[in-house]
C-alpha cells in the first residue's frame, strides 16, 4: 500500500523471485516523431551497465505488449529501435510534451530485474498553420475611434512548442495594424487596431492580408483575406463594464447552469440603445459546444458538461451591440477556469508475470516465499487530493504488495503454495483516492497455482483381498484398483504395474496375471487350480509421468475359491478294478460290523464333505452309515443267505453339483469266528425310517375327522385291555422263564466304558421278523468273560409305548403270544397302527426283522431255542454304528439274584453265556447318569402270579430271580 507522485530516477531492491534477486530501474530516452524505422533510441544493457558478454543468459523482453507496434527491442541486449514511423500529433495531441512509457523485464540467472523505460517523442514542424475558412468578413463604422481593436479568426497549427505560430503579419496598411496576443491556454490570436481614423466617404472597404507563421526551422505559415466594409457610424457603442473578466466553474456543474451575465451600457436612445449580446466570430468550436449566451440578458449557461479532466479553461469573447444603425460593437473577453472535483475513481492497471488471459496470473506451487506475480500500477484523472491514491490487496494472507516504483506496486507471495490445497486465489485490489467523498476502485484479480508433480498417487488401501473362482477362464476379470494422485495433469496421470514376485511353487505372478496399465484392471492369465495354489500374493506399483515421477505400492492378495472339480476316491478297502473281496465269520450277529469303508476327496469345506450308501444289494441284509462309512449286518447270518454277499456302495461329495464314485464289495462268508469288539448295535438308517407310517400325521388326520371315531378308538381299546388280562392269567410259569431267556446276548462296541453300552437302541424279536423301535435291558459280553445280565426285573405285561422319536424300554417276561403283542392298548398317547384299536387293518406292522444265529450246538440248542421261549429279543442299533450319539443312553442295575440250576437248558445256558458258571461273572451293574425309573407292575401281573402262587422272591430252580431294577437311564 501506498501513495505515489513520484518522478524521476528510482532504484528499488526488493525481496526475491524464486532464486533471484530483483532490482528497479526507471530509464528515460528520447526520439523525434517522423524517424525512419530502425533508428536507435538507446541500449539498456550499455545504459544499466549489464555486459552480456559476462551474463550471456540475460535477456530482455516487455512485461506488456502494449507499444511492440512503434517501439522494438532486442532480447539479447536490450537495444531500443523505433518500429515504425511515430505521429506525434496523433499520439499525443495538443500535450506539450508526449512519452512512451513501458516495463522491460531482464532475466538472468543470478537476478531479475524491472525496469520502467520513458521515451519522450520530440516534435519537428511537420505541419503548417492555417485558418478555418480562406476568407472572412469585417464591418467597421467609420466613426470608431483609433486604437479600435477588432478580433480575428485564430490560426490552427498541431505542432507544439516553437514549432506552432509564434506571430501574425497583415498586408501593408496605412488604416490598420495587427496586435498579436497570448491566451491563458498558450493559443496566439491576433487583432486588427484601427492607426487612422475612417472616412467611408473616402473609402468605404478595405482588403488585409492575415498571415500566420510558425517558429519552425524552416518556418511555416498559412494566410487569410480579410475584407472590410466600412458602414455609417453610430456615434456610441456599447460598453461593458469590465473589459474582462475570470470566472470559476466546477466541473460538475449541471446543463443549464448559469456561468454568469455580462452587461453593457450605450447612452443613445432608442434603437441605438438597445444592445444584445453575442460571441465574438474567434470563438473555439469547443466553447461553441460548451456554452451559450443570451442575446438579451446576457447570461452565459453550460450548454454540456465540462471536464475538468479534458480542458482546465476557455475563453470566451463577447461582443455587445446596439440595435442602431451603424452600430459599432465593443468587445470584452471572458475566462472561464474549470474547477476540478472528484469526479474520477482510480483507475488501476495489472500485468501479470505470466499469464495466457485477461485478469489471470499464473504462479507455480513450487515458487518460494517473496515471489514476484504481478505488477500493479494506478492512476486518477483527478488533481491534487482528489489524485493521490492508496492501494491495498485484500484476500488471502498468502500474498502481499511491495512498492516497485512510482505508483507500481508488486504482487508477491508471502509464503509458500501448495496447489492441492489452495488452487487458486481470487484476490481483491482496492485503489481509492483522497477526495471528498474518496472514490474506490475495486478489481478482482484470480492467481492460479500450477501444479508441480509433489504428490505420489496412492492406493485406498494398502492390501486387498479378492476371491477367484478356481477352473477360471483365462484372461477373466478380477478387479481393478485404483490409486488417486492429487495433482493435475500428467502429474496426475496414474499407470499400473505388477513388481516381480513369485507365487508358491516359484513360478514369477507375471505368469498367472496381468495388470492393464491404464486402468488398474487385473486379469487371469491361466486357470487357478485350489488343489495346487490356494493364495496369490502380488505388489502392484502406480506410477504417475511427472518428471520426476512418483510412486506407490499395495499389495493385492487373490484367494483361490475351490469348486467341487474332483471326485471322491475309496481309500479303504483297497479295491481292484473297483471292486473288493471282505471275509465275514458265518456266525456273524445281527449288528456286526462288517466294513468300515473310507474315502477321500481332494477339495474342501463342503466339496470335500463325504457320505456313503449302498446302491445296489438286498437292503435286509445291510446297513450302512452315511456319515462314518460303516457297514453292518441287519439280522444274524444264516444259511439261505448264501456264503458270497454282494453290495455296491457309493461316496458323495457334498458340492452344489456332487461327484461320486462307487466300488463292488463282496462279503465272502468264512468259518472264522467274529471279532467280538467289532459288533455294534445301530439304530435303522434315515432312508428306512422313511419308508414307515409317519404315524404322527396320520393321528392329525385321525383327530381331524371328529370325536366318533376318537371315542370308538376309546371303547375298542377298552375291551382289548380286558381280554389281554384274561389271557395273562392263563399263562405258565415255564412260559415266562423261556421267553426271559431265549435272546442270544448281544456283543457289543463301546467308546467310553467296555461294559457299558452308549449307543442307539433296537431290539429284533426272533420269531416274528419284525423290529422293535423300543428300549430294552441287554447283556453285554466282552473278551474278559465279564458277563451283564440281560434280564427283566419283574414279570411285566408286554406292552409298547409309542412316544414318536423317543425310544422307550420294553421287557416281555410272558411266552404267550397275546403278550407279545406289539399293538398299543389304547391307553394314552398311540402311534398310527400301533394299538387294537386301529382300524386301518394294519395293526401291529411293526417292522421287526428275523434271524437265526448258527450255533455249534445242533439239536438240543436248537430244540432249547424252539420250546417254550418264544418270545426272545435281540438287540440291534437302528440307525448309527457309532458308539456314542445324540440318542445314546446307559442302562443300570442294582444288584441281582442269579439261581445256577442249569439242568433244564445245559447246552443253551453254556453257548449262550448266561449264569453263574461263567468265570468271573458278575452280579451287579452301576447306574448312570440321566435316569429314569423303571415302570412298575402292572395290577394284572399281579394278581396272575397271585393266583399261580408264585412267589416273585421264591421262583423254582429253574427261574433265575432278579431284584427290581432301581432306575433305568434313558435319553429320548
Amino acid at each position: 500500500m501506498g501513495f505515489c507522485k513520484i518522478s524521476g530516477v528510482m532504484v528499488c531492491i526488493v525481496l526475491s523471485l524464486f532464486v533471484y534477486s530483483v532490482q528497479c530501474t526507471t530509464t528515460r530516452y528520447f526520439t523525434y516523431e517522423e524517424d525512419a524505422p530502425g533508428t536507435e533510441i538507446g541500449n539498456l544493457s550499455q545504459d544499466l551497465k549489464i555486459d552480456p558478454a559476462e551474463d550471456s543468459d540475460t535477456s530482455f523482453r516487455f512485461m506488456q505488449e502494449n507499444n511492440s507496434s512503434v517501439i522494438e527491442m532486442r532480447e539479447i541486449d536490450g537495444l531500443l529501435s523505433v518500429a515504425e514511423i511515430i505521429d506525434r500529433e496523433q499520439l499525443c495531441p495538443r500535450s506539450p510534451r508526449c512519452f512512451i512509457t513501458f516495463d522491460v523485464v531482464a532475466f538472468s540467472k543470478e537476478k531479475f530485474q524491472l525496469i520502467h523505460v520513458e521515451i519522450e517523442v520530440k516534435d519537428i514542424n511537420d505541419y503548417s498553420p492555417h485558418f478555418t475558412r480562406n476568407e472572412t468578413q469585417l464591418e467597421i463604422v467609420e466613426n470608431v475611434p483609433l486604437d479600435s481593436r477588432f478580433p480575428l479568426q485564430v490560426a490552427l497549427d498541431q505542432d507544439v512548442g516553437e514549432n506552432y505560430i509564434q506571430s501574425y503579419n497583415i498586408s501593408p496598411s496605412n488604416h490598420f495594424a495587427i496586435e498579436v496576443r497570448d491566451g491563458d491556454d498558450g493559443v496566439k490570436f491576433a487583432q486588427l487596431v484601427l492607426v487612422r481614423e475612417l472616412d467611408r466617404e473616402v473609402e468605404d472597404s478595405y482588403t488585409i492580408e492575415v498571415t500566420a507563421t510558425d517558429g519552425g526551422v524552416p518556418s511555416k505559415s498559412g494566410s487569410m483575406i480579410v475584407n472590410i466594409r466600412v458602414l455609417d457610424f453610430n456615434d456610441n457603442s456599447p460598453t461593458f463594464e469590465h473589459s474582462s473578466l475570470k470566472v470559476e466553474l466546477y466541473e460538475d456543474s449541471p446543463v443549464g447552469h448559469r456561468v454568469l451575465k455580462v452587461h453593457a451600457f450605450d447612452p443613445d436612445n432608442g434603437v441605438n440603445g438597445e444592445v444584445t449580446y453575442a460571441f465574438a466570430d474567434v470563438l473555439s468550436p469547443e466553447a461553441g459546444r460548451l456554452f451559450h449566451i443570451d442575446p438579451y440578458s446576457g447570461d452565459v449557461t453550460l450548454k454540456a458538461l465540462v471536464d475538468f479532466e479534458k480542458k482546465k479553461s476557455y475563453e470566451l469573447n463577447i461582443k455587445a451591440s446596439d440595435s442602431g444603425a451603424n452600430s459599432v460593437p465593443s468587445s470584452c473577453k471572458v475566462v472561464i477556469d474549470i474547477v476540478d472535483v472528484n469526479d474520477n475513481a482510480p483507475e488501476i492497471s495489472i500485468k501479470p508475470m505470466t499469464s495466457s488471459s485477461d485478469g489471470i496470473a499464473y504462479i507455480t506451487e513450487a515458487a518460494a516465499a517473496e515471489s514476484f506475480v504481478a505488477l500493479i500500477s494506478t492512476s486518477d484523472r483527478d488533481s491534487g487530493s482528489n489524485g493521490y491514491v492508496h492501494i491495498s490487496l485484500l484476500g488471502h494472507e498468502h500474498f502481499t504488495l511491495q512498492q516497485a516504483y512510482g505508483d507500481s506496486f508488486m504482487i508477491i507471495t508471502s509464503t509458500t503454495l501448495d496447489r492441492e490445497k489452495i488452487p487458486e486465489y481470487n484476490l481483491t485490489v482496492i485503489a481509492e483516492d483522497l477526495g471528498s467523498p474518496p472514490f474506490k476502485t475495486v478489481r478482482q484479480y484470480t492467481i492460479r497455482v500450477t501444479d508441480e508433480n509433489d504428490n505420489p498417487p496412492l492406493f485406498s488401501k494398502s492390501v486387498f483381498e479378492v476371491s477367484v473362482l478356481e477352473n477360471n477362464i483365462p484372461g477373466s476379470y478380477v478387479t481393478t484398483v485404483v490409486a488417486r494422485d492429487p495433482d493435475v495433469g500428467k502429474n496426475a496421470k496414474v499407470s499400473y504395474k505388477l513388481i516381480d514376485s513369485e507365487v508358491p511353487g516359484g513360478a514369477p505372478v507375471s505368469t498367472y496375471v496381468s495388470v492393464d496399465s491404464l486402468s488398474g484392471s487385473l486379469y487371469t492369465l491361466r486357470s487357478f487350480d485350489f488343489e495346487t495354489l490356494q493364495q496369490i500374493e502380488l505388489v502392484i506399483q502406480a506410477e504417475d509421468r511427472g518428471s520426476p515421477s512418483r510412486s506407490s505400492t499395495s499389495t493385492i492378495r487373490i484367494k483361490v475359491v475351490d469348486l467341487n472339480d474332483n471326485y471322491p476316491y475309496f481309500t479303504f478297502p483297497v479295491l481292484m478294478n473297483d471292486s473288493a473281496d471282505i471275509p465275514l465269520p458265518f456266525n456273524a450277529p445281527a449288528g456286526y460290523l462288517a466294513l468300515r469303508v473310507s474315502a477321500e476327496d481332494e477339495d474342501e469345506g463342503m466339496n470335500g464333505e463325504l457320505h456313503y450308501q449302498i446302491v445296489q444289494g438286498d437292503p435286509h441284509i445291510f446297513i450302512m452309515n452315511k456319515d462314518t462309512g460303516e457297514i453292518a449286518l441287519k439280522q444274524w447270518l444264516t444259511s439261505e443267505i448264501g456264503d458270497v454277499l454282494e453290495m455296491k456302495i457309493a461316496v458323495s461329495d457334498n458340492g452344489r453339483s456332487p461327484f461320486s464314485s462307487s466300488a463292488t464289495i463282496r462279503f465272502i462268508v468264512s468259518d472264522t469266528q467274529p471279532s467280538e469288539d467289532q459288533v455294534v448295535i445301530v439304530l435303522r438308517s434315515s432312508d428306512e425310517e422313511g419308508t414307515g407310517f409317519d404315524g404322527s400325521l396320520i393321528v392329525i388326520i385321525m383327530l381331524s375327522g371328529g370325536c366318533a371315531f376318537l371315542l370308538i378308538a376309546i371303547v375298542v381299546v377298552v375291551v382289548t385291555c380286558k381280554l389281554s388280562d384274561g389271557r395273562r392269567n392263563q399263562g405258565s410259569k415255564s412260559e415266562v422263564c423261556h421267553s426271559m431267556f431265549d435272546s442270544r446276548p448281544m456283543p457289543m462296541l463301546g467308546s467310553i466304558e467296555p461294559n457299558i453300552y452308549t449307543g442307539p437302541r433296537s431290539f429284533f424279536h426272533e420269531k416274528t421278523s419284525s423290529t422293535l423301535d423300543d428300549s430294552c435291558l441287554y447283556e453285554e459280553r466282552s473278551g474278559a468273560s465279564e458277563t451283564k445280565m440281560f434280564l427283566p426285573s419283574k414279570h411285566f405285561q408286554p406292552t409298547s409305548v409309542w412316544q414318536g422319536d423317543k425310544y422307550c424300554l420294553q421287557v416281555s417276561g410272558i411266552g404267550n403270544s397275546d403278550q407279545l403283542s406289539v399293538k398299543d392298548s389304547g391307553k394314552g398317547d398311540s402311534d398310527f397302527n400301533d394299538s387294537d384299536s386301529d382300524i386301518s387293518g394294519d395293526g401291529g406292522k411293526k417292522n421287526f426283522s428275523t434271524f437265526q444265529p448258527r450255533l455249534k450246538s445242533s439239536s438240543s440248542t436248537a430244540h432249547s431255542l424252539s420250546g417254550d421261549c418264544q418270545s426272545t429279543y435281540s438287540a440291534l442299533p437302528p440307525q448309527s454304528f457309532s458308539g456314542s450319539g445324540d440318542n445314546a443312553y446307559t442302562i443300570g442295575f442294582a444288584p441281582v439274584t442269579a439261581f445256577n440250576n442249569l439242568h433244564g437248558y445245559p447246552n443253551f445256558w453254556k453257548d449262550s453265556g448266561y449264569g453263574t458258571n461263567r468265570p468271573n461273572s458278575r452280579s451287579s451293574m452301576q447306574t448312570f447318569s440321566k435316569t429314569g425309573t423303571l415302570p412298575s407292575y402292572f395290577p394284572q401281573q399281579q394278581h396272575a402270579a397271585s393266583l399261580r402262587g408264585t412267589d416273585i422272591q421264591n421262583q423254582s430252580p429253574n427261574f433265575v430271580t432278579v431284584a427290581t431294577a432301581v432306575e433305568v437311564a434313558t435319553i429320548f
